[in-house]
């Protein structure tokens, strides 16, 4: 079974994890992409109904409204029955590195709202330590430099990241550091420590946000890890 049908997996087994008429949070990426497609199918087909959903990005708002799906924007709502997105990594206690399509502080604040985050991820996701995967981090353009001395002092090295040869700019109007060469193996401190840091935005760690539940997609079926 290949990646995107893993994918398409995880995405269809989401569904269980959608209440009735509420309002959802989704995320960002391509997995996200296949709970949508799948949220999309199952209105259409009657065997589900919702009110909308807040999105974490301009690009799954796209996707939402293509399929007719009412969004709502975040400070609209005061609370989310479940959050559903994707993980770059994702460890055994539902830490999780994410930001790879550079949404990680929409994704904060949506998954912030919700009484619980569902991760949607492959079996190639589940890591003993966090950081293999560049470390994301999004922070405002003046404060790159610092940011980037601060990582190297960590033992790290922080790379802007690029789009069609120039600093890629978020949702937000910011920039994103990928960072290399980090072991992270105490996720909380490590996010509340680097949010401190002067021009921080957002890290992608996820620890205080963490998952709930991850649904992993294997060559087996559809895994599911409670934490």
């Amino acid at each position: 079974m290949n990646q995107d049908e893993l994918k398409t997996q995880v995405g269809i087994a989401a569904l269980k994890y959608v209440t009735p008429n509420s309002v959802i949070g989704v995320g960002t990426g391509s997995t996200v992409n296949k709970f949508i497609e799948a949220l999309a199918s199952a209105i259409l087909r009657g065997d589900l109904k919702i009110t909308g959903a807040v999105s974490s990005s301009v690009a799954s708002t796209e996707l939402l409204v293509r399929y007719g799906i009412p969004v709502f924007e975040a400070n609209e709502v005061t609370r989310l029955g479940v959050y559903i997105d994707g993980a770059d990594e994702i460890d055994g206690e539902g830490y999780m590195v994410k930001g790879g399509g550079a949404a990680l502080t929409r994704e904060k604040i949506v998954a912030s709202l919700a009484e619980r985050f569902v991760c949607i991820a492959d079996e190639s996701k589940l890591v003993k330590v966090l950081g293999a995967f560049p470390l994301p981090v999004e922070v405002i353009p003046m404060a790159t430099s610092h940011v980037q001395r601060r990582f190297a002092a960590k033992g790290g090295t922080a790379t802007i990241r690029l789009k069609v040869g120039q600093p890629l700019i978020t949702d937000n109007g910011q920039h994103i550091l990928d960072v290399t060469g980090l072991q992270i193996k105490e996720p909380l401190a490590f996010e509340l420590g680097v949010n401190q840091w002067a021009g921080v935005v957002a890290v992608g760690v996820f620890a205080q946000q963490k998952a709930s539940v991850c649904l992993l997609g294997t060559s087996a079926g559809v895994k599911t890890l409670t934490f």
